[in-house]
């Protein structure tokens, strides 16, 4: 029998929220790896029957929904053999932009000109009661800050962060809560507000205020009575507000303190005041994944401190806070703090967090209580509390993270390989965070583009990153620079790299805006998500483009040598030492993506029909190739100045070099890394390519020795040191486990939750999983496990948009065999070790054979 396995409108299958008159309806479908043929296929939206086209993106074009409804989508199917079935997905509408009954409010009173630190935590009230009996009751809520609801002393929602984090000047998202079933005669309705990234410390110049002068909160109540009357309360002065909420500190970097002492129901309010906004931000319905709590951990062993502390250790280095039971015998102060790492008298190391305090401060009251932060976060593995016994308090941690689906795995006979992916999962749910940051810990936790760009395809395989992603890129095409170039994090909130020609592009990082697109569109099958950004990506390339020859004549009008100190260049590479040595290697590194990007855009252009753009930007990528190739190469496939692994990675990577220089520029690699001890050089920009340049020129065995290698640097090394999570650089911790103190001029800055190089774990996939999309969406798809680094057998699984891929394979001495499963729709294209080639349709297949 088969089965729907995901039915989803504009991405979302979990109480989906729209407020446009267009959405789009996608499925998947689970034929228990038996050949199925759908013979009937109905979509019902809105009283109207569609005939289903395909499963990618279903655009609804029926007759206008309504305004604050709900609606039901409805899936049936009847299969060759007489078998039926039918999906069904509620969802609402929104407002669909219409005028708020409501104003944004807050209190004038308080004027926040403190610099460094967020402002205090607003908490709004609303005393109403009900006029008769109510059918249906629903609220909408948004901020400039974060906010977290409370009616009647129940929590509104399970998301945290609320309204997520957009380009506020740009788009501002509101939440739908059902609050029927917590709804009384007479109610309370709490709201607390914090600054949160709008108006509380950001970026690590912890900037604040960049959005508005405090925090402040809108909302509308809708009552639906049985006799047919409709009651609708919006935010106004009718509110009341205080600043002395049990709130009395919140802020991404340095926590959260709070006063259970303190009751909302008996402190003083003063009737709140509307807020006129800076700007007039366009109010959507929520159209991310909202942040949730998505696993519980629970301390592994606990130990004293060197300061008389208990230290509790997570054995998971993760983002999210901790969630504690504790029994005080009198108005007892209880701290908590956070680190990754430890020191070597065992106590929390809190240096790599630079300025960010990561404590949570809990005034406790006589007798037994809970609590777990609402409008904070932290990333840590180990957390170290004060002020209470330890038999008095019984510690837990929630883990947080959008909520994006696990879409993709993969196991083999290596456990340390294991590890690695599973270090990856980690570093991405908790860099996802609403907005893809580079590290959830230290006073950052920014959205910069260059991680994101770089680590988007790997991310697109095990997570179902499109809605995710889509709302990201929203972004990165509001902020966009005039000129073409990017902000090198999005939404930027006012940071300024480079801060002398600020209209400057930058390479790998402003290219997120062809990499994400590209790896929604090759992971989902979706052109529309090429379309949006079409003008972005254009724009963009251009700007490349004139950066490039307004330096150079010639063939070196197509090199871009801008000052190296206006790029990052070959970031954090482990085999120069310094960031101005990472920052020198800019030409070879953006004049690669230039070449690549164009071609890109060209193949964008040519799926959207845009044939003039397809010619022109296609013949910009073959003249910048050829003046790499001119510029940096001897002709024979060698680099004529100093040679380093990013300077060959990118060229074979990208298409960059002739026929004829390619397997000699391969030798040269290879030679390079062979000389480090097959230990990894390269940096942000070539780090997800490496292993790949090497495989498939010839050169597998010191790819699988790269990968497999434990030294220092090397991807294993971490695993080998204990590392649960990614690190942002390669060498995080000493050879006695201990954090290496930085010496390469940023400051001290290291990360051990950074996902970017878990790109690596393509390679996982793609090569040894040997899975790799032939077509978008993999509607055509080829498994072609590539042997290596005594690997003796993986399994790899996909959930792809038209449904499960499954391929597992073993090697017994000589005897190597293989199943697949081909999900409805799709076709196999099955390459064994021998080179055997097989087309297989939907099923499951067997294959084996003797290996020479």
């Amino acid at each position: 029998m088969f089965k729907v396995i995901h039915f989803a409108v504009d991405g979302s299958e979990k109480n989906p929220l729209i407020d446009h008159q267009d959405p789009y309806f996608s499925f998947a479908l689970d034929c228990g790896g038996t050949p199925l043929l759908i013979t009937e296929a109905t979509l019902k939206v809105n009283g109207v029957n569609f005939d289903v086209k395909g499963q990618v993106s279903c655009r609804y074009q029926g007759p206008d929904f309504q305004a604050d409804r709900a609606y039901e989508a409805t899936l049936q199917f009847v299969s060759d053999k007489g078998e039926r079935l039918e999906a069904v997905l509620p969802f609402r509408t929104g407002k669909f932009h219409g005028a708020w009954q409501g104003d944004f409010i807050s209190d004038a009173s308080y004027h926040f000109k403190e610099k460094r630190v967020s402002p205090k935590v607003l908490m709004f009230r609303k005393d109403f009661a009900t006029k008769a009996k109510v059918k249906e009751a629903f609220l909408y809520a948004s901020a400039l800050g974060i906010y977290d609801l409370e009616l009647n002393g129940q929590r509104l929602g399970d998301r945290y962060f609320a309204p997520g984090f957009t380009s506020y000047q740009h788009q501002l998202q509101y939440q739908y809560y059902d609050v029927l079933p917590f709804l009384k005669s007479h109610n309370t309705l709490l709201a607390s507000v914090a600054g949160g990234w709008a108006v509380g410390s950001y970026l690590f110049t912890r900037k604040n205020r960049h959005d508005g002068k405090r925090p402040a909160f809108l909302m509308e109540l809708h009552l639906r009575y049985e006799d047919g009357q409709e009651e609708v309360l919006g935010s106004d002065s009718s509110f009341g507000v205080s600043e002395e909420g049990p709130v009395q500190m919140a802020d991404f970097y340095d926590g959260e303190t709070f006063d259970s002492r303190i009751d909302p129901l008996k402190i003083a309010y003063h009737p709140a005041t509307r807020e006129k906004l800076r700007f007039t931000p366009h109010l959507f319905a929520d159209y991310s994944c909202p942040v949730i709590a998505n696993q519980t951990l629970k301390p592994l062993h606990q130990y004293v401190g060197p300061r008389g502390e208990t230290i509790y250790d997570f054995g998971q280095n993760f983002a999210g806070v901790v969630s504690f039971e504790l029994e005080a015998q009198g108005d007892e102060t209880v701290t908590i703090s956070h680190a990754e790492v430890l020191r070597k008298d065992g106590g929390l190391d809190v240096a790599p967090l630079r300025s960010a305090q990561a404590r949570i401060t809990y005034h406790a009251h006589p007798g037994h209580q809970s609590f777990s932060p609402r409008l904070t976060y932290m990333g840590f593995r180990y957390v170290a509390v004060n002020g209470i016994p330890s038999d008095h308090i019984k510690l837990s941690a929630l883990a947080l993270s959008s909520d994006l689906p696990l879409i993709g795995s993969f196991a083999c006979s290596n456990a340390a390989l294991n590890r690695l992916h599973e270090n990856m999962l980690w570093s991405a749910r908790s860099n996802f965070m609403d907005i893809p940051t580079d590290c959830p810990q230290r006073d950052e936790r920014m959205g910069w583009t260059g991680d994101i760009a770089l680590f988007a395809s790997t991310a697109a395989f095990v997570f179902d990153t499109d809605r995710f992603l889509r709302k990201w890129l929203k972004d990165l095409r509001s902020e966009q620079l005039r000129s073409g170039g990017l902000p090198n994090t999005i939404p930027n909130q006012g940071y300024g790299f480079p801060t002398t020609m600020p209209k400057m592009a930058v390479d790998f990082w402003g290219d997120a805006a062809l990499y994400v697109p590209f790896s929604l569109y090759l992971a989902y099958g979706d052109r529309e998500v090429l379309s949006l950004s079409y003008e972005s990506m254009k724009r963009y390339v251009d700007a490349c483009a004139f950066w490039a020859k307004i330096w150079g004549v010639g063939k070196y009008r197509y090199i871009w040598h801008t000052p190296s100190s206006l790029h990052f260049g070959d970031w954090v590479a482990p085999d120069t030492p310094t960031m101005a040595g990472w920052q020198k290697r800019s030409p070879y590194t953006a004049t690669a993506a230039l070449a690549h990007s164009s071609a890109l855009l060209a193949q964008a252009a040519g799926l959207l029909g845009k044939n003039s753009d397809q010619k022109h930007y296609a013949a910009l990528a073959k003249k910048v190739a050829e003046a790499y190739d001119h510029v940096f190469f001897d002709g024979e496939g060698k680099m004529k100045k100093k040679e380093f692994q990013t300077g060959y990675v990118l060229p074979l990577a990208f298409d960059l070099l002739p026929k004829t220089e390619k397997e000699k520029a391969a030798e040269n690699l290879a030679r390079l890394v062979e000389g480090r001890g097959d230990t990894i050089g390269t940096g942000f920009p070539a780090t997800p390519y490496v292993l790949f340049a090497l495989a498939d020129h010839g050169h597998a065995d010191v790819a699988f020795r790269m990968l497999m290698n434990e030294k220092c640097p090397s991807w294993l090394y971490a695993v080998k040191m204990g590392a649960t999570t990614i690190w942002e650089k390669f060498d995080g911790l000493d050879e006695e486990g201990y954090c290496r103190k930085s010496e390469d001029g940023t400051d001290g800055m290291i990360s051990f939750n950074h996902y970017a190089s878990g790109s690596v774990c393509r390679f996982l996939h793609e090569r040894i999983g040997g899975l790799t999309a032939l077509e978008p969406g993999y509607q055509h798809f080829q498994v072609k496990p590539l042997l290596g680094g005594a690997i003796s057998s993986c399994q790899i699984e996909h959930c792809s948009p038209y449904g499960p891929i499954v391929s597992s394979w073993k090697l017994e001495g000589k005897h190597f065999s293989l199943d697949v499963t081909v999900p409805y729709l799709s076709q196999g294209e099955i390459v064994l070790p021998s080179g055997k080639h097989f087309s297989q349709p939907q099923g499951s297949a067997h294959y084996e054979e003797e290996l020479a």
